[in-house]
Order: structure tokens, then sequence, then C-alpha cells
């Protein structure tokens, strides 16, 4: 699954606070049968095919795109380190569906971004009952997700990997925002990257949502068995001060696997966000401890 993508590999077949004016759409029903695939996000020009349809154009970037650029990726920034010093709850739920359209199992995790006295940052799972799923199975590269891709985050050390393209200006709800599309420049083995869509609010040049898939360098098998990537989309809402942070990720897409397509429904939610007051950089999760921490230095 990216505190934020998610990324299955196929199991069962191969082988094995609302503050902001942003509101997610409610849960997807279940049990369904299987949708119509959602479409690869392959023409940046193409609104059609980054999410939910878009509405009249409002108008040109008022700036150079360079500028823009940069004055989102500042924002970004201090957005990183503004919400490196809070903690908060986050909630994993994912449903699979057979090629038949068939329910499968579930997966269902709650763990705890906390601190300890020292200051020292710690994930602390609270709730974790045990993945029932029939149709895929969860990979190293999935939790991954959650916490890097999910909840894009496009800083200044970022820029150098990516392309970016204006879109469009246009409403979001309350809001109007410029619209970006995103794609990394080369994808290197082992590493993980964000391809899609971004909102950016034309008052503070805040990412407020972002639509797109986890790119990942990993080959596929010559039997075509593999690990695939749905797309999601990720908002943020306006938690503290003028930062938007992620609040809910969802994901309902179709994986087509060379044994059958496989539906996954996914819901990420961010929650109880609090203000710690320490400085800290964020980095990689380091091994479970026994007692389900992990420390993040």
């Amino acid at each position: 699954m990216g505190c934020v993508g998610l990324i299955f590999s196929f199991a069962t077949y191969s082988s094995a606070q609302q503050v902001g004016p942003l509101k997610p759409p409610p849960p997807a029903s279940s049990p369904a049968p299987p949708p119509k695939p959602t479409p690869t996000l392959t023409n940046a020009t193409s609104p059609a095919k980054a999410g939910p349809a878009t509405s009249h154009a409002l108008g040109p970037l008022p700036i150079p795109l360079e500028e823009a650029v940069q004055k989102f990726a500042a924002r970004e920034a201090a957005f990183k380190e503004a919400r490196g010093n809070y903690t908060y709850t986050q909630m994993v739920d994912v449903k699979d569906y057979g090629p038949a359209g068939e329910e499968g199992g579930n997966f269902h995790e709650v763990r705890d971004i906390t601190f300890t006295p020292e200051g020292k940052r710690f994930e602390n799972v609270t709730f974790a009952p045990g993945g029932t799923l029939q149709f895929l199975q969860l990979t190293p590269e999935d939790m991954s997700d959650i916490k890097n891709i999910q909840p894009f985050v496009l800083t200044p050390e970022q820029l150098p990997k990516y392309d970016i393209k204006y879109v469009t200006h246009e409403p979001v709800d309350e809001l109007t925002a410029y619209v970006f599309d995103v794609s990394p420049k080369q994808v290197e083995k082992g590493k993980s990257y964000f391809k899609g869509r971004i909102w950016v609010e034309d008052q503070g040049y805040n990412i407020v949502k972002t639509y797109g898939e986890a790119i990942h360098g990993i080959k596929m098998k010559k039997n075509g068995d593999g690990q695939l990537f749905p797309h999601f989309t990720t908002y943020r809402e306006n938690i503290a001060a003028d930062f938007w942070f992620p609040t809910y990720t969802h994901a309902d897409d179709v994986l087509h696997f060379k044994q059958g397509d496989v539906r996954l429904v996914m819901t990420v939610k961010y929650s109880n966000y609090k203000y710690f007051g320490v400085k800290i950089k964020v980095g990689p999760a380091q091994t479970d401890k026994p007692d389900h921490q992990e420390e993040l230095k």
C-alpha cells in the first residue's frame, strides 16, 4: 500500500476532522461487481484520464511555470517540517474481490504515530487482527507506499526527479486550484515514485489533492506475475495554521493480472493530529520492535 499509494502482489492466482473545505467521497459500498478499469494516466494533457472530471478552466498561470513550481515546493518543505512535529492516528482498510466479483477478505490496521518522552518518533501498531485477503498479498513496498507515495510531498529536493506540466486552473470544492501533471523522469531499480496529478490552491500554493499511482523500479517475472499498482486519490485539509495535512486516501481499482482481474478497495484515514513541539527529521522506518513500535529517525 503510499501516508499516503498501495502496491499489491497477486497471491491466490499467481502462487501464493473535517476542517478544510475539501470533502472526501463516501466509502465505496461492498460487495459489488468489479467496476470498469480505471484508466492509466498516459496523456499528460488529458484531464479525463486523471481522476474526477474537471470543470471549466479559470485561466492560465499568472506567473512562469518555474516560479509556480518553486513556490509550491517551498510550501511542501515547510509542510513536511510542520507535520513532523505532530502525532496522529493512521487507519488502513483494504478489501479484495475476485475475477467474478466475489468478495474476498480484508486487511485492517490502526497505528499511532507518536513520540517518546525523549522526542524520538515511533509508529505504534494498536490494532492489527490479521489479514484475510484472498486474491491479493500485501508486500513491504505496499506499506512503504502508505508512508511515502500516497501522502505525496514534492519538496525542492524532489523536483529534479520529476517532469511537471501545467494543465489548468479550476474549482475544487470551495477552493480554486492550479492543476499540474507530475511524472518521474526516470525510474531507478529499487526506488518508488509518484505519477499523476496534483491540485495546488491558488492563494497559498499548498497542495490540497493528489490523484495517481505509485511507480516502482521492479521487474515483472518471466511468467508475467508481479506487483501491480492501483490509482488512488489523497485529500488534504487545513489542519494547522496555513498548512494542509493529508486526512484521507481512497482507491477503488481493478488490477489486471495475467491470471485474472482483481478489484481492490482501499481507504487510509489520518486523524487526531496533535502538536508535539519537537524538531526532528523523519526518515525510513527501522525494523519492527517486539512491541510493534518502529522508531523513525
